[in-house]
């Protein structure tokens, strides 16, 4: 397995005879594109020498507009409980957030369906089962390969957050369980993976939790390298224990963060408690992310988990987030970026 870092900026030598001799792909190689309004192949175009030519992610890597995602249960498989969210919050999400199990399938289904409505999918992928350890020795090279070759297939823009939190003891690939040497081999032997196949329609989100309940544990070790990575994706909730104000929540991980990489940061996971102070929270997020140019955006959880997130659960709340959400600089057809 080659441990090369992956440069945006270069086309990859298969890329280039794809432009210049129409195509690196076998003869049979025929995966759908996204369509013409997105700047790639259309979705029904097959054996085409520009259906083989990867989806160039770089115009979504840092848009002019903010990103305004979701995480909404069972989408992007099903589309109606985002269609639900939107009708409540006034505005279409542009980014819908699902979570997969290390061994799941590739779920072409749901990135399609989001990609049809304007949306990018961002998939969690949680190795639950299944040591960093042995995936950086090799041992699920296989099921790598073949979902990376699913995704290449496809040949829509992914968004995959792969072991995310690993700075925390709570979770299996976290702090308890890993050293840092084993997570960012891990990282790097499935980017790898992804590389060889050709799968560069996958934008690479790189998410520690916010450091306020982990700070004795030290993010840099753990960072794969600007190579292997797009995005800093901050995972974060506002606690009705803590100071709600924005860089409260948010400015100790940013800081440490920044002072070993200037990747665009994306709120990849946040949500506030419900109760009184939920709307002055809401107002929190928005305006955060609004004032920073280095925040790509956010992905609400509506979910209800270990405690009610979801934004029906606060009526004034979700007043509030529907009268800030309305806001031209959140969401964009990520189509048209």
């Amino acid at each position: 397995m080659r441990f090369l870092p992956r440069t945006r900026t270069v086309l990859s030598s298969c890329l280039l005879a794809a432009l210049l001799l129409g195509g690196c792909s076998s003869p049979g190689d025929e995966p759908a594109g996204p369509d013409a309004a997105g700047g790639g192949p259309s979705a029904g175009s097959t054996g085409s020498s520009e259906a083989s030519v990867p989806y160039d992610v770089v115009p979504l890597l840092e848009p002019s507009r903010k990103y305004f995602g979701a995480a909404v249960e069972g989408s992007p498989h099903s589309m109606k409980g985002i269609d639900a969210y939107t009708e409540m919050v006034g505005k279409q999400p542009n980014l819908i957030e699902y979570y997969a199990a290390w061994g799941d399938g590739f779920d072409a289904t749901g990135v399609r369906n989001a990609w049809a409505e304007g949306a990018l999918t961002l998939m969690s992928w949680e190795p639950f089962d299944t040591p960093l350890a042995d995936i950086a020795a090799g041992e699920s090279d296989a099921y790598t390969k073949e979902y990376a070759t699913a995704v290449r297939e496809l040949n829509l823009p992914v968004v995959i957050s792969f072991a995310d939190e690993f700075n925390g003891h709570w979770e299996k690939w976290g702090t308890e369980h890993t050293t840092p040497e084993e997570y960012v081999a891990a990282w790097r032997r499935v980017h790898d993976t992804f590389v060889d196949v050709g799968a560069s329609n996958v934008i690479w989100a790189w998410s520690p939790n916010i450091v306020n309940p982990v700070s004795e544990v030290e993010l840099e070790p753990y960072y794969p390298g600007d190579g292997y990575v797009d995005w800093i994706g901050l995972i974060g909730y506002w606690t009705l224990e803590e100071d709600g104000a924005f860089d409260s929540v948010f400015g100790p991980t940013r800081d440490q963060v920044r002072a070993f990489t200037g990747k665009p940061m994306l709120l990849l996971e946040t949500a506030a408690m419900a109760g009184e102070r939920r709307r002055e929270d809401v107002r929190s997020l928005f305006e955060g992310v609004t004032a920073d140019d280095d925040m790509l955006g956010f992905v609400w959880f509506n979910h209800k988990k270990r405690a009610d997130w979801r934004l029906e659960a606060s009526p004034l709340a979700l007043e509030e987030f529907r009268r800030l959400a309305a806001d031209d600089r959140f969401g964009f057809d990520v189509r048209k970026p």
